[in-house]
């Protein structure tokens, strides 16, 4: 679909049955993903379309130019929602697709309903003795080491992926087909679609960004916060610990907070537990949009 600078890559799943205007929900996947992540939520609301794009610099969208940000992220869905005349709809973000969602619910009121935030959203706190500018590497180091690696097939890539300790003992058909779309280039030199540009420019708006800060301090729309346990390698303590969970639902009391039970920031959506879990939150959201 038209954005600035060329075409935005997305993936839709269209409802099972048809009808005449079935319920949309967009969704938008984390800083190093695709849409493809959403495909074992997309199996288990199979009477709702699902829109997902592959956000700029990333996926099969990866060659979209700079500037990126959340702002920049927020337009390119909005444009997706006007081409596809769609709206208001139920907005689910995952990891910094929530802040992407925010920031859509800001510049663009009218495309959003409601927003379903899953372990993303709100501003990432830096612990004791770290300055925002080294989350980056604190919070995503090994993802941001596999950007630049090269691989010399797609299974070796499946072989490195499944001894990742989040995604590896649960892999499922759908992980295979993520972790296979997740590569561009040809053999041997295969490498992981997202742009490093991409990630080092959006990282540091998950600190303490402008455009996020401002869509949190004007909120208009109801808002969900689904917090897992365990983060991006299965760890305890998980990306929002404790006292940013007790933070910022102090501080925006508005948002309702969900813990969510024996997942880690990527199974949340990735497997069939978790995406149980994300589910009736998005299905109350669609009773609340009717």
């Amino acid at each position: 679909m038209p954005v600035r600078g060329g075409d935005l890559h997305v993936g839709v799943w269209e409802p099972e049955g048809g009808g005449p205007a079935p319920p949309t929900v967009l969704a938008v996947h984390g800083i190093t993903a695709s849409h493809v992540g959403w495909a074992e939520l997309a199996r288990q609301l199979p009477g709702v379309r699902i829109v997902a794009p592959d956000l700029r610099g990333r996926g099969r969208s990866r060659d979209l130019p700079a500037p990126y940000g959340m702002p920049t992220h927020a337009d390119d869905v909005a444009a997706v929602l006007d081409h596809l005349g769609a709206g208001p709809v139920v907005v689910v973000g995952h990891s910094m697709g929530g802040f992407v969602s925010l920031v859509l619910a800001d510049r663009h009121p009218d495309t959003v309903s409601s927003l379903v935030l899953v372990d993303g959203g709100m501003p990432l706190l830096p612990p004791p003795g770290v300055a925002p500018d080294e989350m980056a590497g604190l919070v995503l180091g090994p993802a941001a080491e596999r950007l630049q690696m090269t691989f010399p097939s797609r299974a070796a890539y499946r072989d490195f992926w499944r001894e990742h300790p989040a995604l590896g003992p649960g892999w499922t058909d759908l992980t295979t087909a993520y972790v296979d779309y997740d590569l561009v280039g040809a053999e041997p030199e295969l490498r992981p679609a997202t742009r490093v540009a991409a990630l080092g420019e959006d990282i540091r708006e998950l600190v303490d960004g402008d455009s996020v800060q401002h869509a949190l301090d004007h909120l208009r729309r109801p808002a969900t916060w689904l917090v897992a346990p365990r983060g991006l390698m299965d760890e305890v303590p998980p990306l929002y610990p404790d006292a940013a969970r007790d933070l910022w639902t102090v501080r925006y009391p508005a948002v309702r907070m969900v813990p969510v039970e024996d997942v880690n920031h990527y199974t949340v959506i990735m497997l069939a537990e978790g995406a149980a879990q994300v589910r009736p939150h998005v299905v109350e959201a669609l009773g609340e949009a009717r």
